[in-house]
């Protein structure tokens, strides 16, 4: 499939004509005028609230408001990506505050009827539930009644929606910021030195070369050494901030927020996270392989993700295009129908560029709004995965926008990197098929390696996490010393003996935005295992594909717990992580026989 240059760049004339279009404008007086419309017509009733005919007026009001406009407008979610591929243009961050402080006010305004809602009376809360009109809302009723305990009064919410862009977002996009403008001079691949930005330089670190990512390696931390003053600031103003959130709703955890908005029960968090805390041996074993198979002592801490063997940084964009097309087409048709729609629609950022948001990502902020991926492609093995990866966000959020109503579409964290890890595992399964046992060495060290930054990687951020805000609310101030020993501590946990924790790699923490989200990472671990789940039960029978898109278009029609049980999965079950853990431990004991039968070890 041959890709035009002019698509590898977001077509954003999908949302708006350019920064100056009179469009932007227009769209903000329609909004505007919808939102007082919804307002006038409902700010000051209260029958809504008894009455279960009039909460079903009003909610089918809601729906078709957030359908049409939603809070984060058009204009809102057009500067938020221009933003982040242009990140030094003060004009673009002017417009993107200008239009998030209305979007602030709209959501602002309207959050008493969503307020109003969940704090019915719990006797009246079973009459709405049961009611059949409401049906279409009901898992939205649930959600919003679950909630209810830990909300404030609409002028107390009105002020923590207003003091998170002050306390908590300008403090990350500063961070953000700082390091997508980072340059430095490294040596490249092909031998030269040249000045790279952090995103390019963040990709060379796993070069073949050993030259090059040590000295990629060198820049990167004398760049988070440039801004680790920042970060301390930033890091210790958005825990501060946290803790007074969570002290104000009387949540008792930190992690309790992105439980309740995931709509996930704690223990089944704590079960995973306990669960492959007692698996660690399988990484350290994974660690010590590879060490051997490159003939090191030890691996320098950037080292870890190091390709081994025959894979080289031959993946172009064209090429990853056409693994994957094939891949999808295999697996379903409407996966291969969004696929080539969203690449041909110019919907993919493809490369690196001086000032864009390193990383990759799938963004869609409401139903009526188009898709968009960002990528940060340098023709590596992992970029073909991560094109694979967000394509299974993009599928996930195409087939929810076709089943679901604009109140039940998402995913919640807790299910989020379902589709992303599904549709990444079955590339790698293809690029197998065809492997001679030297490359299919190298690919299945390249899928432990994924497999274990996805499961085990995360889970012990996840670990991090909860170390860092603990420390954090005893002490009340930490150092980016602390925070460095905290973080090598929770690394040295996972990689073992086999893993340097080198000079420099205390301040990696810096550049990993998850931190920021709070207890983000968790999903990684669940997604992967519970993918494997779906991968499993596919091979045994391709039938099974129908249920696997059924729950891809689902959302928040239900929670999670409940619509994995309806696919034979019970994630309430130690057994049930373990039995995906097995599966990587097992593909770890073929990967080693593997190497020594080839007389590598």
């Amino acid at each position: 499939m041959g890709i035009k240059k002019d698509r590898v760049n977001w077509n954003l004339n999908l949302l708006f004509d350019g920064d100056e279009s009179p469009d932007i404008e227009k769209e903000r007086i329609s909004t505007e005028f919808a939102f007082k419309v919804f307002i006038d017509k409902w700010r000051k009733r209260e029958d809504y609230l008894k009455n279960s005919e009039a909460l079903k007026e009003a909610l089918d009001d809601y729906e078709s408001l957030m359908r049409k406009h939603g809070t984060f407008s058009k204009a809102n979610f057009y500067f938020f990506l221009r933003s982040d591929t242009d990140m030094d243009n003060a004009s673009v961050k002017a417009k993107y505050n200008q239009v998030k402080e209305i979007g602030k006010k709209l959501s602002n305004d309207i959050q008493f009827f969503s307020l109003g809602i969940s704090k019915i009376s719990e006797k009246e809360q079973k009459k709405f539930i049961d009611y059949p009109g409401l049906n279409r809302y009901k898992h939205f009723l649930e959600m919003s009644f679950a909630l209810s305990r830990y909300l404030l009064s609409e002028k107390e919410e009105k002020i923590m929606s207003l003091k998170q862009e002050t306390s908590h977002q300008k403090w990350e996009d500063l961070t953000q910021s700082l390091l997508a403008k980072s340059e430095k001079e490294v040596l490249t691949d092909s031998g030269e030195k040249k000045k790279k930005n952090f995103s390019e330089i963040v990709g060379l670190i796993d070069s073949k070369k050993k030259d090059v990512r040590d000295s990629a390696a060198k820049a990167l931390n004398e760049i988070f050494v440039d801004n680790s003053d920042i970060a301390e600031a930033e890091i210790n103003a958005i825990l501060a901030n946290k803790k007074v959130n969570d002290e104000i709703r009387g949540m008792d955890r930190p992690d309790l927020a992105r439980f309740l908005e995931d709509d996930v029960d704690p223990e089944v968090v704590d079960r995973l996270i306990k669960t492959v805390a007692e698996r660690l041996d399988i990484s350290k074993r994974y660690y010590k392989l590879k060490a051997n198979l490159l003939g090191v002592k030890k691996l320098a801490y950037h080292e870890r993700n190091v390709a081994y063997g025959k894979i080289e940084n031959d993946w172009t964009f064209e090429k990853s295009i056409d693994i994957v097309q094939k891949v999808f087409g295999n697996l379903d048709k409407e996966f291969l129908d969004i696929f080539i729609r969203l690449i041909e629609s110019g919907q993919v950022d493809v490369f690196p560029k001086q000032g864009k948001r390193s990383g990759g990502y799938c963004a869609c902020e409401s139903i009526s709004m188009p898709t968009y991926i960002l990528l940060n492609h340098n023709d590596s093995l992992i970029d073909v995965k991560t094109l694979a990866h967000e394509f299974g966000h993009a599928i996930n959020m195409e087939l929810m926008k076709k089943k679901l109503n604009s109140l039940n579409i998402g995913t919640p964290k807790s299910t989020a990197e379902v589709a992303s890890i599904f549709m990444e595992d079955f590339v790698i399964q293809e690029l197998l098929k065809e492997a001679d046992e030297e490359t299919r060495l190298s690919i299945l060290m390249s899928k432990l390696n994924n497999d274990l930054n996805s499961v085990i990687r995360q889970s012990v951020f996840y670990s991090f996490e909860t170390e860092l805000h603990s420390e954090f609310r005893k002490k009340g101030y930490l150092s980016k010393i602390e925070i460095g020993k905290i973080f090598q501590k929770h690394m040295a946990s996972y990689m073992g003996d086999f893993v340097e924790q080198s000079p420099g790699s205390e301040n990696w923490w810096i550049y990993v935005p998850h931190f920021r989200y709070f207890f983000y990472v968790y999903s990684y671990s669940m997604g992967a295992l519970i993918s494997k789940a779906l991968q499993s039960e596919f091979k045994k029978d391709k039938n099974f594909m129908v249920k696997i898109t059924e729950f891809f278009s689902s959302g928040t029609m239900d929670s999670p717990k409940n619509l994995f049980l309806k696919l034979g999965i019970d994630i309430t079950k130690k057994e049930f992580w373990n039995s995906g853990l097995n599966e990587i431990e097992s593909l770890l004991k073929e990967t080693e026989e593997l190497a020594k039968k080839l007389g590598k070890i």
